[in-house]
């Protein structure tokens, strides 16, 4: 197996060209684009734009310790891990992040926390780490896994629709004939507009009113969503990049009236969705709703001749298991499986500590100067 590439700063000619390579290349995730490295910047994060080696880009991020020095580093859903990593048996993937860990601790960087989307069927990737020193981690983003409809080159809708439950179509078809509206924000990918209707309204208030449905859902089932103007700035910027679709289910008798919204990421070969909510009560007066804006979701992959349509995840800490009779997401696991999808188990976040006095001091010290803050 071949020594890894010592990893370097992009050049401006690779940074030009950052996020056609770290996001809409297969593997890619949104998290890795220079629009998410510029929200993090502003809040008090330190982007670093690294190559690996010629073709593979990591963007990490930086937190520095206060008083003492030095610094821990993420790299959000990376480093990118493309489909010949797999084939490779994932132990190069693992051993450019481990090439990538060598580098920083150069900088000053205490510790390093991937959670690169690896499949943990490759067993080697989450095996290689290990003896490289990393070791698990508790998940970063909400979910490690997700739930996955696979769109095959050539698929169509006719094809995709026919492995739903029956009950899942009929959802459909009973908001079809209500006339719901789907409004599509969107500054890229297919034009649909046999799906889709023209937005009403501006970007932000659309946004606005998703955010407060969210806020509503999130009371409903017990998360907490905020800070509600981060969230809302990150998800303006990447509208305008064309890395995020936001559709908006209208009463077809108020079309001022929001029954529903669904957030999605473009990147690699999929769309990825990220957030639903609807107002108390549509699923008793306007029972498919949801089924509706993830259909139009499926039909807009199909279209943008994506690989994966990727419903979320449904899983929990501590343990991330997927979801059995009894678990609060038991309900959402069943409703996104009834779409045809199954569950993708993900290796999962890892880190590696390579300075662990500076590491633990440096904890403290950041708690020490929350505190202070508040």
């Amino acid at each position: 197996m071949t020594a890894p590439s010592r990893p370097r700063e992009a050049t401006e000619q690779e940074l030009a060209d950052w996020d056609h390579r770290a996001v809409r290349s297969p593997g890619g995730h949104v998290y890795q684009s220079t629009v998410w490295a510029a929200q993090r910047g502003r809040l008090g994060w330190q982007p670093r734009f690294v190559m690996l080696d010629d073709e593979h880009p990591a963007l990490v991020l930086l937190r520095s310790f206060p008083i003492v020095g030095g610094s821990s580093a993420y790299v959000p859903r990376g480093p990118i891990v493309d489909g010949g990593d797999v084939r490779d048996g994932g132990q190069v993937a693992a051993d450019r992040v481990n090439a990538l860990a060598n580098w920083l601790v150069e900088a000053g960087v205490a510790v390093v926390a991937t959670d690169a989307e690896v499949p943990a069927s490759d067993v080697a990737y989450g095996t290689r780490l290990r003896r490289l020193g990393f070791h698990p981690i508790a998940e970063i983003q909400p979910s490690r896994h997700r739930v996955s409809v696979s769109l095959a080159e050539g698929t169509d809708d006719e094809a995709v629709r026919a492995t739903f439950t029956k009950s899942t179509r009929q959802r459909i078809a009973g908001a079809e004939r209500d006339g719901v509206v789907i409004e599509r924000y969107d500054t890229g990918g297919a034009v649909a507009h046999d799906l889709f209707e023209r937005p009403s309204g501006t970007p932000r208030d659309a946004f606005e009113a998703f955010a407060t449905l969210l806020e509503g859902t999130g009371e409903r089932r017990g998360f907490r969503f905020g800070p509600r103007d981060v969230f809302i700035d990150w998800w303006l910027a990447a509208l305008e990049a064309g890395m995020l679709v936001y559709l908006d289910a209208r009463d077809p008798n108020d079309r001022s009236r929001s029954l529903g919204g669904l957030i999605l990421y473009r990147h690699g070969t999929r769309l990825s969705t990220v957030h639903s909510a609807d107002p108390p009560g549509v699923r008793e007066t306007h029972p498919g709703v949801m089924h509706l804006l993830r259909w139009r979701a499926i039909q807009l992959a199909i279209r943008e001749g994506c690989d994966e349509m990727d419903l979320g995840g449904v899983d929990t800490g501590p343990d991330h298991a997927e979801p059995g009779e009894g678990h609060p997401m038991a309900g959402l696991y069943e409703h996104k499986r009834s779409f045809g999808a199954r569950w993708l188990a993900m290796t999962g976040a890892h880190e590696r500590v390579m300075r662990p006095s500076r590491y633990s001091i440096g904890r403290v010290a950041a708690r020490l100067d929350r505190a202070i803050s508040r």
